[in-house]
């Protein structure tokens, strides 16, 4: 089974106070202790946000670890990814991140950890990265579109109603037909994807929200059923 989970914003790096996305992701599993794996690379392996991962993970039942691109923990980074159970994608620059995995193949191998099922996530970067194209700040100056790995169909615009410019960029960019309909989600939510088709999507925040946004003489918002954690 296929999963991809995509969070609009949150987890460890946004809420550390709050883990209900992290546990889900975590629960996808279905392993008692699977082994985690925060993949830094957007970030330029910035060492806080690894500790702030590891500072999380290693009070649950879970094996963390870690990917660096900059100090490689083996030559067989294909082994590496695809012994894990569940691999997390952190925020930060997207196009750097993509460089970065295809110079080192890594956006092949994780191709490969999808369709064996390995379970992947990210935040942000983490998120946009996985579909045809997405809205991204990695440019410097403004938000543009961005072309990323197409396991996932359409577009998606992480931090929706986290950062101003989001929402009415998004909107720009279709109504210019700059980028595909898509995806939006606000901070706090997570769209969990089985095979290629929304399974469900789940909130760490009450009033959080995700969005099918397309144009049709005007800019389209549908806004989907989510589920809020805290619930539970």
């Amino acid at each position: 089974m296929r999963q991809i989970i995509a969070l609009g914003g949150g987890g460890f790096s946004m809420e550390p106070e709050n883990p209900l996305l992290d546990l889900y992701i975590l629960n996808q599993s279905r392993k008692p202790n699977p082994k985690i794996c925060y993949v830094p690379t957007a970030t330029g392996d910035s060492d806080i946000c690894i500790k702030w991962f590891y500072d999380f993970f290693e009070k649950q039942k879970c094996q963390p670890s870690h990917l660096s691109l900059f100090k490689p923990p083996t030559r067989d980074l294909e082994g590496f990814v695809l012994e894990k159970d569940i691999i997390y994608v952190g925020g930060g620059n997207t196009k750097n991140l993509l460089a970065l995995w295809k110079e080192w193949g890594l956006d092949k191998i994780m191709r490969k950890a999808w369709e064996q099922g390995i379970v992947l996530a990210g935040i942000s970067a983490g998120s946009i990265c996985w579909f045809e194209e997405g809205v991204t700040d990695s440019y410097g100056d403004k938000l543009e579109p961005l072309k990323c790995l197409g396991f996932l169909k359409g577009s998606n615009c992480p931090h929706y109603d986290g950062e101003t410019d989001r929402r009415p960029s998004y909107h720009e960019l279709l109504a210019s037909n700059k980028i595909k309909p898509g995806l939006a989600a606000d901070d706090g939510v997570a769209i969990h994807y089985i095979e290629e088709e929304i399974s469900k999507i789940v909130t760490s925040r009450p009033n959080a929200k995700a969005y099918k946004v397309h144009y049709d003489k005007a800019v389209e918002e549908i806004e989907l059923d989510t589920e809020y954690l805290g619930f539970f």
